[in-house]
């Protein structure tokens, strides 16, 4: 299969689709009340785990996407950059694989009943399970920093191609309208 040259329109809206959702899932999370034992999910946790899955679903459509529509690496970069932007790409698509599934997880082993956006029963991964509870709390919150940090520094690098560089790595995500005019 030919590499296109540029990321396609369903590739940029699945990249800024699930940077939109990430944007409102930190801070629900961020402002939900600790857990407790026995305590039964508010809404709060019904958006988080929805919207978490949600993302679940769309990292792995994005991740689909990509294999079957493979974009041919920008020209510009050197190697060491080559492969550390493919290092970046591989951690963050295994860290939101790992976020969503240890929130699902940890959700599960809670042993709580929750609605997919107060639509319909969402699937649990297991039943309520203390010990399991046990061995996985503050895995959730390590893998959301390390998340956090990951999509810190591609930020960073974007940034850093578009004011440093000015090579056209940042245009190549960027919707058609939001494209910077070269000079």
């Amino acid at each position: 299969m030919a590499k296109q040259a540029n990321y396609d329109t369903t590739a940029k809206a699945f990249h800024w689709i699930i940077v939109a959702l990430l944007v409102i899932q930190y801070p629900i999370g961020w402002l939900m009340p600790d857990i407790h034992r026995g305590m039964t999910p508010g809404n709060p946790m019904t958006w988080h785990v929805s919207i978490g899955s949600l993302i679940l679903l769309l990292i792995a459509a994005r991740f689909v996407w990509r294999l079957t529509h493979p974009v041919a690496p920008e020209s510009s970069l050197s190697h060491w950059q080559l492969l550390a932007a493919g290092a970046m790409h591989w951690l963050l698509y295994s860290l939101v694989l790992l976020v969503t599934l240890s929130g699902w997880l940890f959700a599960s082993a809670q042993g709580w009943a929750i609605s997919w956006f107060f639509v319909w029963p969402m699937p649990m991964l297991t039943g309520e399970d203390r010990a399991l509870v046990h061995a996985i709390d503050g895995w959730h919150q390590a893998l959301e920093w390390a998340l956090l940090i990951a999509i810190g520094l591609h930020v960073m690098a974007a940034v850093v191609h578009l004011f440093y560089y000015r090579d056209d790595v940042m245009q190549r995500m960027l919707p058609r309208v939001m494209g910077v005019v070269k000079k």
